[in-house]
C-alpha cells in the first residue's frame, strides 16, 4: 500500500439491537462474522445511540457530535449544515470517498464530503436511487423491492421474494466491491456502506429465514411498568409502535428480524473475502456499528426513539489491519456513536475538527479518564408523551419525559433487560435525585427550555426535531 493511512470501512447497519449478536450472548441469533472481528480488534457492549433514530444518529456519527451539538434531537428530514464530516475531514487528507447504499441525509444526493454516492433508495428527489434502477434492469421492468408487500416500518414479516441477487443487501455489497475495483490506487479509501436492514421490512432472503422459522424463538418480556402501552384494539396497525400482536405474528417477525441481521453478517464475511482476494484486507480498519436498535414489542413498544436497550443500545466493534498493535477484546466503556468519527480521526492520524464532542475509543482501551455518563434524546415522534431524555453510565440508567414529568430508573448491571422501574422506590430516592441533577445540570447549559440549572423544566408543546 503507497500510504501508511489505513483504509476505513464502517459497515453500518439500520435498526440492529445491541444484544442480538453472538458476542453479547444471544441465546439464538447468529453472528459469526461481527463476532470475529473481536479476536484481532475491540467490542463495546455498553455503546447507545444518542438520538435513537436514523437521520439524527447518522448525523452524529458523520459529525463527532451529541445530540445537540450535531443539530437534531429527533427524525427530521432537514437540510444539514455541518461543514467538517468524516468524509470532508477524510478527503481533505488524502482519502478517496464513498457512501454506498441507504442514506439519511437531506438532500440524499448531497455529498457532505464523499467523491461519490450511490444509493439503494432516494426519497422524493429527482433521479431516485441506483438500486431500483439497475434491479429494473436486471429483474426485470415491473421487479420492486416493496413487491413482498410488508410495510416498511412493520412487523409483518416474510421471505424476499425475488432470488437472493437481487436483494439490496446484495448490491449495497456488490456495489462496493465494484468501487474498490475502480478506486485510485494511490489513495486510502473511505467507505460508508449503509444498509437498510435489519430494519423494517423483515424479508431474508429464503436460507436466512429458514435459520429461525423453525426455532423456539421467546416471545417478548414485559416490565412492571410497561401496561400502559399495551393498548387493545380489534386489530394492531402493521406499523403500530404500541400493544400487542398474536404469538404467532411476533414468531414471524422476530424470525425476520432475527434473519435480517444473519444476513447482513454473512454478506460482511462475503465483503472481507473480496477485500481479501484484492489484498485490501490487511490494510482496512472495519467498524460494525448500527444507529439505533428495535423493540420487537418488548415491552409492549415496536419500533426505535425509546431509552430503553432494545432501542437505545447498539453494536459497536472494530477489527484492526493487520499488524496493528492494539488492546484487544471486550472492554465495557461506555460509548456513543459520537466516538465513531474521533476513532477514525484517531487511528488515521488526523486531528478531530474544532467542535467534536466524542472521544476516541483507543482513549478509553489505553486506560485514559472516559466518560461518567452518555446522554440520549428524542423529540416527539410516535407520541408527544413519549419524547425522553436518558443518563446512563453503563450500570443505570435514568429517563425523564419532559410532557408528563415521569421518571424512571433501571439497574442495568442486574435488570439489563429493564423488567423493574425502581424510580418510585423509597430505596432509590438518592440516586434519582442524583440523575436527576446531573441531567439539570446537563441541560441546563443547553439554554433550549428543559433546564433552568436549578430544576428540569416541563413542555406541553411539541417541539421540533432540527436544532437549526
Amino acid at each position: 500500500m503507497p500510504n501508511s493511512q489505513p483504509n476505513v470501512l464502517l459497515y453500518l447497519a439500520d435498526t440492529h439491537r445491541g444484544d442480538h449478536l453472538g458476542l453479547a450472548g444471544h441465546p439464538i441469533v447468529e453472528t459469526p462474522n461481527i463476532d470475529n472481528m473481536v479476536n484481532r480488534g475491540a467490542y463495546f457492549p455498553n455503546a447507545y445511540t444518542e438520538v435513537p433514530s436514523t437521520t439524527a444518529a447518522q448525523r452524529v456519527m458523520l459529525s463527532g457530535k451529541g445530540s445537540y451539538d450535531c443539530g437534531q434531537l429527533g427524525y427530521a428530514e432537514a437540510r444539514w449544515g455541518e461543514k467538517n464530516t468524516l468524509a470532508k475531514v477524510l478527503s481533505d487528507n488524502g482519502y478517496q470517498c464513498f457512501s454506498i447504499g441507504c442514506r439519511n441525509f437531506y438532500p440524499q444526493r448531497k455529498r457532505y464530503g464523499f467523491h461519490r454516492v450511490l444509493l439503494t433508495g432516494c426519497k422524493d428527489e429527482p433521479g431516485g436511487g441506483d438500486y431500483p434502477e439497475w434491479l429494473r434492469l436486471h429483474a426485470g421492468p415491473t421487479a420492486h423491492q416493496w413487491g413482498h408487500g410488508i410495510d416498511t416500518n412493520g412487523w409483518g414479516a416474510r421471505p424476499w421474494h425475488l432470488e437472493e441477487r437481487f436483494n439490496p443487501v446484495n448490491w449495497t455489497v456488490d456495489t462496493t466491491i465494484d468501487c474498490l475495483e475502480k478506486r485510485d490506487p494511490d489513495a486510502p479509501f473511505f467507505v460508508w456502506l449503509s444498509l437498510g436492514p435489519p430494519h423494517a421490512p423483515f424479508c431474508p432472503p429464503q436460507p436466512f429465514w429458514d435459520m429461525y422459522a423453525n426455532r423456539d424463538i421467546p416471545g417478548p418480556i414485559h416490565g412492571d411498568w410497561c401496561e400502559r402501552h399495551n393498548v387493545t384494539v380489534p386489530g394492531p396497525a402493521p406499523a403500530a409502535w404500541h400493544g400487542s400482536i398474536t404469538p404467532e405474528q411476533h414468531h414471524r417477525m422476530r424470525v425476520g428480524y432475527m434473519g435480517c441481521v444473519s444476513h447482513v453478517d454473512h454478506e460482511l464475511g462475503r465483503l472481507k473475502q473480496r477485500l481479501q482476494r484484492l489484498g485490501l484486507l490487511k490494510d482496512t480498519l472495519i467498524l460494525y456499528v448500527s444507529d439505533h436498535g428495535d423493540m420487537q414489542f418488548d415491552h409492549h413498544l415496536f419500533r426505535k426513539t425509546y431509552a430503553y436497550e432494545g432501542s437505545a443500545r447498539v453494536p459497536f466493534v472494530i477489527e484492526y489491519p493487520a499488524g496493528w498493535d492494539r488492546p484487544m477484546g471486550t472492554f465495557d466503556h461506555l460509548v456513543g456513536l459520537q466516538d465513531l468519527m474521533p476513532t477514525v480521526c484517531d487511528a488515521t492520524g488526523i486531528e478531530p475538527p474544532e467542535g467534536v464532542t466524542g472521544r476516541s475509543v483507543f482513549d478509553a482501551m489505553a486506560g485514559k479518564p472516559w466518560r461518567d455518563f452518555l446522554h440520549g434524546e428524542h423529540s416527539p415522534c410516535y407520541s408527544l408523551e413519549e419524547a425522553m431524555h436518558f443518563l446512563t453510565d453503563g450500570r443505570e440508567k435514568y429517563v425523564w419525559f419532559p410532557v408528563t414529568g415521569q421518571e424512571q430508573l433501571f439497574d442495568l448491571v442486574n435488570d439489563r433487560d429493564e423488567m423493574h422501574d425502581l424510580a418510585a422506590a423509597p430505596a432509590s430516592a438518592d440516586r434519582v435525585t442524583f440523575w436527576r441533577q446531573r441531567l439539570i445540570d446537563y441541560l441546563g447549559k443547553r439554554g433550549d427550555g428543559f433546564s433552568d440549572g436549578t430544576q428540569l423544566i416541563r413542555r406541553t408543546e411539541r417541539w421540533g426535531a432540527d436544532v437549526e
